[in-house]
């Protein structure tokens, strides 16, 4: 592999971030870039990156990009010695309970969700408790722990399919009741839901979309299935960041709204350029805790590492197995 050079890296960092961070950022962000490009080729590293990431990350150093199901299809797929993921603490263990023999690193262990620490293994179990014989599907923003106490597991890219693939009409559904309350508008099963809430996603409100539309004419609205029903329902599409980034892709319409963490609008603008992207500016903090310089850190170092448990990591690769079977 060869690595760029200072300037070539400058004139694609100012290409693909222009209008989206001032130059001297990108001076600044250069020399880190490079030393990361350098260190993946002497580690053999891979550098896999949520679509929440900041752009600097995304277009910067990311071998791979997406939402969870596309990122841990590449995790299940590689052969580097070291993944560094630049996303949160449920998606490094899932990278790892995929490839127990290489080490996964997270360059900020305090890159959490809201949602993965809404439930814990010992709530799963008493709900499977209280509903006997009822398989239970989890959200892949859970902990390996929970993921252990699962038959399935399965992103917003493909809660409907494993829903529809589990034996029964009637299935637990955890931990999101957004999603499950979205997802059972679709299936004919009985979905048991859980309390939990993205803490971005929960801030969209029906009347912020309107304001919306009345501002933007000709505005296209889609929201992310993490968000209420009623907020779905006032939207023009609804479906996972990947399936968002395909519709931006193919819709006529001039000006769209993604209903989502607003870092994703950041990362595809250069992308299309004949759009115009109307921001909510709703940030994970989780997410943006994961900056260039703790990535160089961390593979200068080697850590923090992610390490799971061996037998809650077998059968937590159980579940998520059974989700990549289904699609």
């Amino acid at each position: 592999m060869t690595i760029e050079t200072m300037d070539a890296i400058r004139d694609r960092l100012g290409r693909v971030l222009e209008g989206i961070i001032p130059d001297f950022e990108i001076d600044l962000h250069a020399p880190i870039v490079r030393k990361i490009e350098e260190l993946k080729v002497e580690k053999s590293a891979i550098v896999l990156a949520h679509n929440y990431q900041v752009p600097e990350i995304f277009h910067g150093i990311a071998d791979f990009t997406g939402d969870s199901l596309a990122l841990a299809r590449k995790a299940a797929g590689t052969r580097a010695r070291i993944i560094v993921f630049c996303g949160v603490h449920f998606m490094a263990e899932t990278a790892k309970i995929l490839n127990p023999g290489r080490k996964v690193l997270l360059p900020d262990l305090e890159a959490g969700c809201s949602l993965a620490e809404s439930i814990s293994a010992q709530d799963v179990r008493d709900l499977r408790a209280s509903h006997p014989g009822v398989p239970a599907v989890c959200y892949i923003n859970t902990t390996a722990a929970v993921k252990a106490e699962c038959d399935a597991c399965c992103t917003s890219g493909n809660a409907l399919a494993v829903v529809e693939a589990m034996p029964g009409d009637e299935l637990i559904f955890i931990p999101d009741e957004y999603l499950t309350a979205n997802v059972q508008r679709q299936t004919k099963k009985r979905l048991i839901p859980w309390p939990g809430r993205c803490m971005v996603h929960e801030t969209f409100e029906v009347e912020m979309l309107r304001a919306y539309r009345l501002q933007f004419e000709g505005l296209e609205i889609l929201a992310h299935p993490e968000c209420s029903p009623e907020v779905v329902a006032e939207a023009d599409f609804c479906g996972s960041t990947s399936a968002m980034l395909e519709r931006v892709a193919r819709t006529p319409a001039k000006r769209v709204l993604l209903v989502t963490e607003c870092g994703m609008a950041d990362n595809i603008r250069n992308r299309h350029p004949d759009k115009e992207f109307v921001s909510s500016c709703t940030i994970c903090p989780h997410m943006k805790k994961i900056q260039l310089d703790k990535v160089l850190a961390s593979l200068e170092s080697e850590s923090p590492e992610i390490l799971v448990d061996e037998e809650v990591a077998r059968r937590a690769k159980l579940a998520v197995e059974r989700m990549l079977a289904i699609g």
